[in-house]
């Protein structure tokens, strides 16, 4: 039996049947992914995770008119790994730089050194970025390599990290074997983390890259009045959507603490619906 008629498999098609319904573009990248500049990806080394092409390209878009240098400058900030730092603290940092834009400097016409912040993400307009799933991507590590199931990219940026199981494995297994081991192995796939979904088909939760198990949560409801269902369905929908992505990652996130473990912490469900009915 082929992978893609496997128990593992049948999940991950369902997902990427509700990710294309939401205006995903979904590859496959194992056994088909050639590198360099015109392959799947644009990838020169399976150890990358930003994917480059996507993010220059929305850098370029959203700010128009600098030099070449000044894009790379940004794309290296984003990509850099801190090797004396925790993947809570990482995981800090990178969302302040993704959400709050990318300092660069550059010479003007005078020669003046003059700074701005790159924006990287379109908030105002959540359909002007890139949404691209990639499924078993293959991520190349200090010591080993993985294949997370699928990884959703951003404008090359992943934010969405997806751990899917078999109908009959339980979710709590997905998180203490096969994302802790993700952590240790690959941990800068989750560098730039927006949130983590697990799920086996049936039950779906989502949680942060700091969130023990018992914090990874239901998303029963896409809107107030809807009939509340525990589904992956449900779940991508309520979180996947590129409006609600966008807006989850922008304003329901945010970080406890200033030291070497702070805690991410993600709105729930009901704390996200109640918040934007106020605000609309």
């Amino acid at each position: 039996m082929s992978y893609e008629y496997s128990e593992d498999g049948l999940v991950e098609s369902a997902t990427q049947e509700v990710l294309e319904s939401l205006g995903w573009r979904v590859v496959t990248a194992w056994k088909k992914e050639i590198l360099g500049p015109n392959g799947l990806l644009g990838r020169d080394s399976k150890s990358e995770v930003i994917l480059k092409r996507y993010l220059l390209a929305a850098l370029k878009s959203l700010n128009p008119g600098l030099l070449d240098k000044s894009y790379d400058e940004a794309v290296y900030k984003i990509s850099e790994k801190a090797a004396d730092k925790t993947l809570g603290q990482i995981n800090k940092d990178k969302h302040d730089l993704l959400t709050k834009g990318v300092q660069v400097s550059f010479k003007d016409a005078k020669g003046a050194t003059q700074t701005k912040r790159l924006r990287v993400f379109d908030f105002k307009d959540p359909l002007n970025n890139d949404f691209l799933a990639v499924r078993q991507f293959e991520v190349v590590g200090d010591m080993y390599n993985r294949r997370p199931d699928v990884v959703g990219f951003v404008n090359g940026i992943p934010l969405v990290f997806f751990e899917l199981k078999a109908h009959h494995q339980d979710l709590e297994h997905a998180f203490a074997d096969n994302l802790k081991d993700y952590k240790d192995t690959i941990p800068h796939i989750l560098h730039c983390n927006a949130f983590i979904i697990l799920s086996n088909g049936t039950d779906a939760k989502v949680g942060t890259v700091t969130s023990p198990y018992p914090y990874f949560l239901e998303w029963k409801r896409i809107e107030e009045d809807s009939e509340g269902v525990v589904s992956l369905d449900t779940l991508l929908r309520g979180t996947c959507d590129k409006t609600r992505l966008m807006d989850l990652f922008e304003n329901f996130l945010l970080f406890d603490g200033d030291g070497a473990k702070p805690i991410k912490i993600m709105a729930k469900n009901h704390q996200y619906i109640g918040v934007n009915k106020v605000i609309n």
